[in-house]
């Protein structure tokens, strides 16, 4: 069978497309960003006869305080995103309302944990605009991945910011915090569900051509907030706390999708897909091995860091 192209795959979709935009639109719910952030607790800064920033103010570790930063810095490059999600989806018929309708719902997460982490004085402010705009400057490009691809890279990237926020929350052990994150988290598993129900019906489609996607998109994955100034640094320390690492990636991200797809029964696929399927067998394979030598360093570590403090 021959490969569709962009136009063919964006009209034979587009029905799958609309459904499933209709179907989110009835399952998700109003929430207002405001509701969620503690306002009695703000106070004017230096520049208005108040408070410069100090680190004694935050209530956060300093751990939650780069995860936080994390997240909010991912969420606050949105332009980018949604100007590679107008690229590849258009703004015709159901596409171009669903790219509205998630760029809206994702604006009001970086909005909502923005005011929160200014109210409660939980990181520096300062750095904190630094980061932001050396992040917009640089911005994120999806180096014209094609239709199959973006859908594939959303699927798991939706996934994985869902979990990273919510262990995010729980990590602060702020109960506010939590609250929010976990309002937030809400709606990337919504947003995931959409994407991943559109490849599941590529792989119908174009089994081999959406293989070759998925594939490409497990072995080259990198998060939206790899242009993060510091991000290798920040990564590592969020990883040796648990929030977000490679056993994470593999056992509730990767994993799970893979399996909703069914991509390891799926029939009908061509040489490439065939080898594509082959390929990517190996690199979860080789995730989970490097997953399992990650996960034990960590904890030989711990261990001799809780042995020097006892003795």
């Amino acid at each position: 069978m021959a490969a569709l192209d962009t136009t063919q795959l964006l009209t034979e979709l587009e029905p799958v497309v609309e459904e499933n935009l209709n179907r989110h639109l009835g399952t998700a719910d109003e929430w207002m960003p405001h509701e969620y952030v503690p306002w009695s607790l703000g106070r004017d800064f230096a520049d208005l006869g108040g408070d410069p920033w100090e680190v004694a103010q935050s209530q956060l570790s300093p751990i939650a305080r780069t995860a936080l930063e994390v997240n909010l810095l991912t969420e606050d490059n949105l332009p980018s995103y949604h100007r590679e999600i107008d690229r590849a989806f258009g703004r015709d018929s159901a596409w171009g309302t669903w790219v509205n309708r998630w760029t809206a719902e994702e604006g009001r997460h970086a909005f909502c944990i923005r005011d929160y982490l200014l109210v409660t004085r939980g990181v520096d402010p300062v750095e904190l605009e630094r980061a932001r705009m050396e992040t917009m400057e640089t911005g994120y490009e999806a180096l014209d991945k094609s239709l199959l691809n973006v859908c594939a890279y959303v699927s798991f990237q939706e996934l994985a910011t869902r979990i990273s926020h919510r262990n995010t929350g729980r990590y602060t052990e702020e109960p506010i915090a939590e609250k929010l994150l976990s309002r937030v988290a809400k709606d990337e598993n919504l947003h995931m569900i959409f994407y991943r129900n559109i490849v599941t019906a590529a792989l119908q489609l174009a089994p081999s051509q959406t293989m070759r996607a998925i594939t490409e998109e497990v072995v080259d994955f990198q998060m939206p907030g790899s242009v993060i100034p510091g991000f290798s640094r920040k990564a590592v320390q969020m990883a040796k706390a648990g929030i977000y690492d490679l056993r994470i990636h593999h056992d509730d991200i990767v994993t799970p999708l893979l399996r909703q797809w069914g991509v390891w029964e799926l029939e009908g696929l061509d040489e490439d897909g065939e080898k594509a399927r082959e390929e990517l067998a190996a690199a979860v394979s080789a995730l989970d091995g490097e997953a399992t030598r990650f996960v034990e360093r960590r904890a030989e570590a711990e261990a001799k860091r809780a042995a020097r403090q006892s003795s």
